[in-house]
């Protein structure tokens, strides 16, 4: 019987600079451990001083539809940029569910904060 290996979900949020603020995501996304980045991406939303929101994708190791619902919430904001490259599993979805463009999307984010 093969092992099974968790793959440990983390949110780090660097300090903001000029408005902007880095939400990095890494690991397994989906409905039972969604809250972190959730509330990351709330607490982002309703801070008036944050102008620009960057979410690193780039190590996204699975993500389902609730990801990609939050992401849509934040993206009416007006103010997300994706950090990629956007990983094969979330681009599964976001190709599933014709959503890749409606994303801006970087490959760093140095170029995400000059959007």
């Amino acid at each position: 019987m093969g092992q099974q290996v968790q793959v440990q979900v983390q949110v780090q949020v660097p300090l903001d600079v000029d408005g902007v603020r880095v939400i990095v995501c890494v690991g397994d996304f989906d409905q039972d451990t969604l809250q972190p980045l959730k509330a990351a991406c709330t607490a982002a939303a309703d801070d008036p001083g944050v102008r620009r929101v960057i979410l690193d994708v780039s190590r996204v190791t699975f993500a389902d539809s609730t990801m990609l619902n939050l992401m849509l919430i934040l993206m009416r904001t007006g103010r997300l940029v994706l950090v990629g490259p956007v990983s094969p599993r979330l681009g599964r979805v976001l190709d599933l569910t014709q959503a890749r463009d409606l994303f801006p999307t970087t490959d760093g984010i140095d170029a995400a904060r000059t959007l």
